[in-house]
């Protein structure tokens, strides 16, 4: 849960992301109880369902951590995993949805007991819709993308001149964003383009804003090249895949490298229980 003390009431700047019908410059206004001695923002986190059973140390507000997936693999039901585990540890949360409605989210997150429609009246969970203009229509939801190319992204996927020079004033609401699959930025842009977006506009926020992404990545489907930039520019890669050991299939997840976290380099087992949340195996 964040405990954010400030001695007044500072206006975030959010360019996090477009967000259609609403302003494309969001302000918002956080309540801060009264100053104390430092009035810096003091936060008291969740742990990273399946993630930080996987290190020796919590990972750090603001990282970001790619995940390379295979498509059979149990990350889409592991992002959902992560959101409700956070949530209902009293974070607040971002899902960035590319590869399925709104309302599929919706119903995966009640079904592990999470109450939706009061968090999302408290604008403590916002479901970001990049799965409809996949589909050539447009999103009629609160926080609804109106484009897929980046070019059209770029100016809203910014940092400005206040989030650089008063980092502490600024610091976005959702201290965890979660993206299914950034992969599909490549079904409607060039492959440098899109790369460049990622490098440039979407892992910066996090470190500024303090606010950790989780962000998926499909494996095989992109160049060598997109994969190493990438790889080179996030705090932590993991693993997610089926495993095929000794003829029997398995569903796991590894964590590859993390910086300035200690972790556990060996492939663990995961388990999908019957709502459909994903544990580890013991």
């Amino acid at each position: 849960m964040n405990v954010c003390v400030l001695a007044h009431k500072p206006t975030i700047r959010a360019v996090y992301p477009s967000v259609g019908k609403v302003s494309k410059s969001i302000q918002l206004t956080q309540d801060k109880k009264p100053a104390t001695a430092n009035p810096r923002c003091v936060r008291t986190l969740p742990k990273i369902p399946l993630i930080d059973d996987l290190t020796r140390s919590p990972v750090p507000l603001g990282s970001n951590l790619m995940v390379e997936f295979d498509p059979a693999s149990q990350w889409y039901n592991s992002c959902v995993t992560i959101a409700a585990g956070w949530a209902k540890q009293g974070g607040d949360v971002g899902y960035n949805g590319f590869v399925q409605s709104p309302d599929s989210v919706r119903m995966q997150l009640t079904r592990l007991a999470v109450n939706v429609e009061e968090l999302e009246r408290q604008d403590r969970l916002r479901i970001y819709d990049w799965y409809t203009p996949t589909l050539g229509r447009k999103s009629k939801e609160k926080y609804g993308i109106d484009s897929l190319k980046v070019i059209d992204q770029s100016i809203q996927f910014r940092l400005t001149e206040d989030d650089l020079n008063t980092p502490e004033e600024s610091e976005w609401f959702e201290s965890i964003r979660i993206a299914d699959n950034f992969s599909t930025l490549a079904r409607f842009n060039d492959e440098k383009a899109w790369v460049e977006f990622m490098l440039t506009r979407v892992l910066p926020i996090g470190p500024v804003k303090k606010s950790t992404l989780v962000f998926g990545i499909m494996k095989g489907v992109h160049s060598e090249w997109a994969y190493k930039q990438l790889e080179g520019s996030a705090d932590g890669i993991i693993e997610f895949k089926l495993h095929e050991a000794e003829g029997t299939p398995k569903d796991v997840v590894q964590v590859k490298t993390m910086r300035n976290v200690h972790y556990n380099r060996e492939m663990s087992e995961l388990k999908v229980q019957e709502n459909f949340e994903v544990t580890l195996r013991r």
